[in-house]
């Protein structure tokens, strides 16, 4: 199998190259990249690989910018230390979208959906529509519909579309709920954030957790921040961390 790399740090390239030879042993790395302006050289001059593993964020800037220089038709897969750019990475191509460190689980598992996929077919001949359709299925299947709460000495259920945000303090999680009302979640708030739908959720920072339908206003705050009023009355402040809002503004316009 032939496949490229685009990745601007050397070591995260390494170790992708390691993990992909331990799982296909067939696997020949033609290149790796670093940057969006040599990706566009590499694939203009050369014939398509069977697959792509694209950093999001490179040496000159976002990979989506690729797209809008050279026609690429072959399945992608991305990787990225953010999640806020899943939404774009589904729309050119995307088969999967993994979060870094990537791990031997994660990687078995985007490479097991390419197969599935493309077993036998050149991407020419691929229906992305129909793909892209199939992959949003599996996903969706895969978000949280429910978290499991304790309620006195019993247990209960909060429906995730009842959640308005999550927060973490003292290294708990909270969950609340459109009326208000907190909840424990005995999860991190970055695994909570790995199962929920990125339509509908946004981690705004190392604390916070907020659902679109929440938001009632945005605000421009300190230090190229954004402050966010939710629709639920609170004392707590919304803020987006200054990296997360260039992904936030993406996400709120998608």
């Amino acid at each position: 199998m032939r496949i490229l790399i685009i990745e601007d740090e050397h070591y995260a390239a390494k170790r992708l190259e390691g993990l992909i030879k331990k799982e296909l042993a067939d696997a020949k790395i033609l290149e790796v990249i670093d940057s969006v302006e040599d990706a566009v050289a590499w694939l203009t001059s050369h014939v398509e690989p069977n697959l792509i593993f694209m950093d999001i964020q490179l040496a000159d800037g976002l990979s989506f910018q690729i797209f809008e220089k050279v026609q690429v038709n072959c399945p992608i897969i991305f990787t990225s230390a953010y999640d806020e750019y899943a939404l774009n990475a589904f729309k050119v191509n995307s088969i999967d979208y993994l979060l870094k460190p990537i791990d031997d689980k994660a990687l078995r598992a985007a490479i097991n959906k390419y197969q599935q996929f493309f077993p036998n077919k050149s991407s020419m001949e691929i229906n992305w529509e129909n793909i892209t359709k199939d992959i949003f299925q599996q996903t969706n299947q895969n978000y949280k519909q429910r978290f499991l709460i304790k309620s006195g000495t019993a247990y209960a259920y909060l429906n995730t579309s009842d959640i308005s945000h999550f927060i973490t303090e003292e290294g708990l999680s909270f969950a609340f709920n459109n009326k208000g009302h907190r909840f424990i979640i005995d999860k991190s708030l970055d695994n909570i954030n790995s199962h929920l739908d990125p339509h509908k959720f946004f981690k705004i920072s190392r604390k916070h957790i907020v659902a679109l339908e929440s938001i009632h206003k945005i605000h421009p705050y300190l230090n190229n921040r954004l402050k966010l009023e939710i629709s639920l009355n609170s004392n707590e402040e919304f803020v987006v961390s200054r990296e997360k809002v260039k992904g936030f503004k993406t996400w709120i316009d998608n």
